[in-house]
């Protein structure tokens, strides 16, 4: 997506560069009555700079992480959580993991399936707001009780600090915990 942003601001800077040569010229003919105003100012402290007179090279150099180049270990890596899961009663389940993403690393054990959940959420604007917020104080939900299971995840998804626990209390939080799986274990 911010690959597509930049191309579409650049597109029409590449149009804009090659119609400054034409708006600062004066017309001549018939209908002419003199010169055509052009948009630089000829007072003040902007009265020095003037437009460049030629068009923007092209094809214009991107970035890395718009030409989906290698990239710092940084831009590959943006999101890195540290999952911490007690009590589920299933084994193998608890503990502490590592995740990455892009490409996909660390100690979780299902990595490539909660990357994979992870870029799911990112690609919807709900899914980028909802993912990780806590249940709001005073939300109605149903008393069901879903196990002792917690969790926290702490670290960055695509670039966001993330900081939120997890718990099965309700059914708020039961909903909440199965959206986050495989990034939390399956407890069902």
């Amino acid at each position: 997506m911010l690959r597509r942003l930049a191309l579409t601001a650049v597109v029409p800077l590449a149009v804009l560069a090659t119609a400054v040569p034409a708006a600062t010229a004066t017309a001549t003919g018939p209908a002419s009555t003199g010169p055509v105003p052009a948009a630089v100012p000829t007072s003040g402290p902007f009265a020095a700079a003037r437009p460049a007179v030629g068009p923007l090279p092209m094809p214009l150099p991107l970035p890395g992480f718009l030409e989906g180049g290698e990239g710092t270990e940084a831009d590959e890596a943006r999101t890195r959580l540290t999952v911490s899961v007690e009590n589920t009663g299933v084994p193998g389940a608890d503990g502490t993991f590592e995740l990455e993403c892009g490409p996909t690393g660390g100690t979780h054990p299902e990595g490539q399936a909660a990357c994979d959940r992870l870029a799911e959420a990112g690609a919807t604007r709900s899914g980028r707001q909802e993912l990780f917020r806590e249940t709001p104080e005073g939300t109605m939900c149903t008393m069901i009780h879903g196990g002792d299971a917690t969790a926290r995840i702490v670290g960055t998804w695509e670039g966001r600090a993330v900081d939120t626990t997890a718990s099965r209390r309700d059914g708020c939080e039961i909903a909440r915990w199965n959206s986050l799986v495989p990034v939390l274990p399956d407890v069902r």
